[in-house]
């Protein structure tokens, strides 16, 4: 089994965190391989940046996603940018708040993506109080939408990656994730 997966966003958003800790529940709670890798452009903060994980259960002997079979797009700006070399029938996980999905519906049909919703910058504020959980309520779609890693991995390293009195509100963040992806 290897797994290709792509979480694309702008800076600032916690989208190369998410990516460190669905590699880290992978190998380190999941007993599996994973390599993870990530690029941002040159402003950092507002500018499209994204991440790249590789899930095996053999080791790793190319550590790069050439054609990604899961992709989480927080941000339409990214989306459009890193969705070209997506494979046909792939998964394809949006935040419906800032990606504009009608613009896409023809990429969608023509590769035959499998598309989930999971709003969860406005679930991040509305719910927790915090935007900046939006990327942990996205990893709580994630795990739920393709049962890649396992709740308690992903629990566990949640706990071994946020700063420290903020696990609560992280933990609750994933769960909300949990509740809100659907599928479109």
């Amino acid at each position: 089994m290897r797994k290709e997966i792509r979480i694309g966003g702008f800076g600032g958003q916690g989208v190369l965190m998410c990516g460190i800790i669905i590699a880290k529940a992978a190998s380190l709670f999941d007993n599996n391989y994973a390599v993870q890798t990530q690029s941002y452009g040159p402003e950092a903060r507002g500018g499209a940046s994204r991440t790249e994980i590789v899930i095996s259960d053999e080791q790793i002997d190319y550590p790069k996603v050439e054609h990604p079979e899961i992709f989480v797009a927080m941000s339409h700006e990214a989306l459009i940018k890193y969705i070209d070399d997506i494979q046909d029938n792939a998964l394809l996980i949006i935040d419906p708040d800032l990606v504009y999905k009608e613009e896409i519906d023809n990429i969608i049909k023509e590769k035959n993506l499998v598309t989930y919703t999971s709003p969860a910058t406005k679930t991040a504020q509305d719910t927790i109080g915090r935007a900046i959980v939006a990327n942990i309520v996205m990893l709580g779609s994630f795990v739920e939408a393709t049962n890649l890693i396992t709740k308690e991995a992903a629990k566990e390293a949640i706990l071994a990656s946020v700063p420290e009195g903020t696990e609560d509100m992280n933990l609750q963040a994933f769960d909300e994730g949990i509740k809100i992806v659907e599928k479109t």
